[in-house]
């Protein structure tokens, strides 16, 4: 199969736009809680329909008193929290345009973006940030207006625009159709210099109202979710605005240290996270039961969770199967469970490939991780796995109203409700990624007998050794990263006699693991990457991936680097993915370092 369209589910609207999703939920379920928010005593305060309309009308008609304009464009910064739905929605009631902007930016990205926007004013959260916007302010000075959240400007707003009539405020609200911009978000620059994706109301609109029908046991009545990734990020943004349709209550926690803390007091019946996430979860579940002796037992308990899986999609579980399952289900599955609320059951997944054997393991915990595939560009999910059609490994079918085509030489291509408009002020870009309605991804994937999408790789990090051999990265990367110790990894190679790595440590996981191993856990990233029992733990993940390829595939030499890749060394995007040109230029001496001497021909060579 190379090509599949699932027609949309409902009817479409082209004159609705996001505010209307929220003023449909009013009507429906008014009382119901739509967010919580976060006690002093730990507990969470809930927030209904009624009372979250009524704080978005209010902040609207002070950013209406404030002089905001129909079709404005607003830069905001903020971390993930509550207001960040509600400055969203509020813009949108005032007619006006949010452009979010990442909180870990630099002062030159935030001057890029509201410079190429046209933003004519910006909402900051903290002093921190708006130190980072004060440098640059000179640059902007089309941003008149500035509003910190941390200096109270919010009830400013609020308090400033009690004089506007509830008229003028629908007046304003009903100005946008589905066709008219509802946001500009700025790809993350893996690849190059941000892109302004251009997101309609339409594309919010239908997509969320096909997801509901697609995901209905997710998002059902009585669904919650905690969100920690950055809503600035289309992921949480669409997850966010399809809470509000579906009535799902939604609490946040933008420090992941007090992740788990959160998950236990708030008990989410779904989680949206990326697949490093699902990864730290059981790295330090195994690494705790190291700890405690309990290693081996907790290999066997993972060994028969995904075996129970595979037997479920075999359509048979063998009766001692069944057995060691029920045991370990008391001793180790229901801890994990535990750990993240006790009550999820749901978790949706993106931005990366997730092994198969994370999805098998996790689904025997009975959650069921519903990978899915979009872009930016995509409003966030094009395809999903979902309750009632789902395939671990593949990325799942097109969600009602996509479609996607695979191209001859294997390029992911997407229409539908959700596909962007363009670039914006970059018209031949925009032309280089649309053939007709079709929108050209740069991801390579395939499409099996029944739909399912499995991805491969970029088009664009395809690496061609001087043998002649394609190697697509992510096909070696992914399942060394699922290693507790490593952090990062970068596959290279193009061009070169043999495939290479560049690795980093996970600071966080490695300490555990040292003294797991007999080890001092206060060991530097610096002499851990040339401790011989932390190379030989690598070199083990190595194997495992070279494993699964072929050996003109398979990697020959890697060096473990003793830093790491952060956003704020500019090796990461907001989002976590690596910037591989970033990472190759910045590392060149080391890559070079790889390929000195004669060519390896057997084995492999660590480099240390």
């Amino acid at each position: 199969m190379n090509e599949i369209y699932v027609p949309a589910a409902v009817p479409a609207d082209p004159e609705a736009n996001t505010t209307d999703l929220l003023v449909d939920r009013v009507a429906r379920t008014p009382n119901a809680p739509l967010f919580s928010l976060p006690t002093d005593d730990g507990g969470w305060s809930d927030i209904s329909t009624a009372e979250f309309h009524t704080q978005v009308v209010a902040l609207a008609k002070g950013l209406i008193a404030a002089g905001i304009q129909p079709g404005d464009k607003i830069g905001f910064i903020c971390r993930t929290r509550y207001e960040w739905t509600l400055i969203d929605f509020a813009t949108w009631f005032a007619g006006a345009v949010l452009v979010p902007i990442y909180e870990t930016s630099a002062p030159a990205q935030i001057a890029y973006t509201l410079s190429d926007s046209g933003a004519t004013a910006i909402i900051i959260e903290t002093s921190e940030q708006f130190a980072r916007f004060d440098e640059i302010a000179a640059d902007v000075p089309q941003v008149t207006k500035v509003w910190q959240l941390g200096l109270g400007d919010l009830d400013k707003i609020v308090a400033g625009g009690t004089e506007i009539s509830d008229v003028e405020v629908e007046e304003r609200r009903t100005i946008a159709k589905g066709s008219d911009l509802a946001t500009l978000i700025y790809t993350s620059g893996s690849t190059g210099t941000p892109k302004g994706c251009i997101l309609t109301h339409s594309n919010f609109v239908e997509l969320a109202r096909n997801a509901a029908v697609a995901m209905k046991e997710v998002v059902a009545p009585g669904s919650s979710t905690l969100l920690f990734i950055t809503t600035a990020h289309v992921f949480a943004r669409f997850i966010s605005i399809l809470g509000v349709h579906a009535g799902v209550k939604v609490g946040h926690q933008a420090d992941t240290k007090q992740l788990l803390p959160a998950l236990g007091s708030f008990k989410p019946t779904f989680l949206l996270a990326v697949p490093r996430v699902f990864e730290k979860v059981y790295n330090s579940a195994e690494q705790k039961a190291a700890a405690g002796g309990k290693d081996k037992i907790f290999h066997k308990a993972a060994d028969v969770a995904i075996a129970h899986s595979k037997a479920l999609d075999a359509g048979h579980v063998p009766f001692g199967l069944r057995v060691q399952f029920a045991l370990f289900n008391r001793l180790v599955y229901g801890k994990l469970k535990a750990a993240m609320g006790g009550n999820v059951r749901y978790a949706v997944s993106g931005s990366a490939p997730l092994g198969a054997r994370l999805g098998h393991f996790f689904r025997s915990l009975d959650v069921q991780i519903l990978e899915g595939y979009g872009l930016t560009e995509t409003t966030a999910p094009a395809t999903v796995n979902i309750v009632s059609k789902f395939k671990i490994g593949t990325v799942g079918t097109p969600l009602p109203g996509v479609g996607i085509r695979i191209a001859e030489d294997g390029e992911i291509l997407v229409k539908g409700v959700d596909v962007f408009q363009g670039y914006w002020n970059k018209p031949a870009e925009t032309a280089a990624v649309f053939t007709d309605e079709w929108f050209h991804t740069g991801d390579i994937g395939s499409l099996d007998e029944d739909g399912y999408l499995t991805i491969t790789g970029r088009t664009k990090e395809i690496i061609v050794t001087a043998g002649g051999k394609n190697v697509a990265p992510a096909a070696l990367e992914d399942p060394i990263r699922a290693n507790p110790i490593v952090g990062q990894v970068v596959v290279v190679g193009d061009q070169k006699p043999f495939i290479s790595a560049l690795i980093t440590l996970d600071p966080e996981m490695l300490p555990v693991w040292l003294n797991n191993n007999g080890e001092a856990g206060d060991m530097s990233l610096d002499e851990a990457a040339k401790h011989p029992k932390v190379i030989a733990e690598v070199q083990r993940a190595v194997d495992a991936a070279n494993a699964r390829v072929s050996r003109a595939e398979s990697i020959r030499k890697f060096v473990i680097l003793p830093s790491e890749f952060t956003e704020a060394s500019g090796h990461l995007t907001p989002k976590m993915s690596i910037k591989r040109a970033v990472i190759v230029k910045d590392f060149s001496r080391e890559i070079e370092g790889l390929y000195m001497g004669a060519p390896v021909t057997q084995g492999i060579s660590v480099t240390g």
